[in-house]
């Protein structure tokens, strides 16, 4: 009766042991790296791209306002980095299989946690892209019409138009513009930020095969 017992505790523990560390949970792991490193490069792609091109066309306008507005894009490129971070805390938790049995040491509970981390950072930072790239686009373009003294505001005179608007209105306006602008670019890049703090602690969850 107690031989039963101890091989009826032996398969129960082996099939729980399988059940919770197959060999495919390794997948899991190696795709919340690629998640977290290629869904933040692709937000960070996509912020540099949309702020760049209306940059490049400000600056035909105002070349003097180009370094200034280069803001956005080096926010959009410290994106890619958090999914770097990310990626190889990731890529360095997850443990080879055990030389000579080829026992499988990664479970499906830490695989998960690993898949977790690598969305949570690469699709905050996918989001946080794509709205630090349409910000930049309109602030950077606002910025450079207002210092290139283009105005729209009609006076009483017979042409419709205030010639001197512009310049009157070009003397600080731009730089209320732009503080808005950053404003609005810092709470932005937050939300990448937001992400990478909660991989940050998702990814320390971890369940060892073979563990007590």
């Amino acid at each position: 009766m107690g031989d039963e017992n101890e091989n009826y505790a032996g398969a129960y523990y082996e099939g729980n042991v399988y059940g919770l560390c197959p060999s495919w949970a390794l997948s899991l792991g190696y795709m919340g790296v690629a998640a977290g490193a290629v869904l933040s490069n692709w937000g960070s792609a996509w912020g540099t791209w949309k702020a760049g091109v209306s940059l490049l066309n400000t600056g035909i306008r105002h070349p003097g306002s180009v370094m200034k507005n280069v803001i956005p894009i080096v926010m959009a490129g410290v994106i890619g980095i958090y999914g770097l971070i990310i990626a190889v805390i990731l890529a360095g938790n997850i443990p080879t299989p055990t030389v000579g049995t080829r026992e499988n040491v990664y479970s499906i509970y830490t695989g998960m946690a690993h898949l977790c981390a690598g969305l949570c950072c690469g699709l905050s930072g996918l989001a946080a892209g794509g709205c630090i790239g349409i910000i930049g686009d309109y602030g950077v373009r606002s910025v450079g019409y207002r210092t290139s003294n283009i105005s729209v505001i009609f006076s009483t005179d017979k042409s419709g138009f205030d010639d001197n608007a512009g310049e009157e209105g070009s003397n600080g306006d731009e730089n209320k513009l732009f503080v808005g602008m950053l404003i609005m670019l810092i709470f932005s890049e937050a939300l990448a930020l937001y992400g990478l703090i909660v991989a940050l602690i998702v990814s320390q969850h971890s369940y060892p095969c073979g563990g007590e």
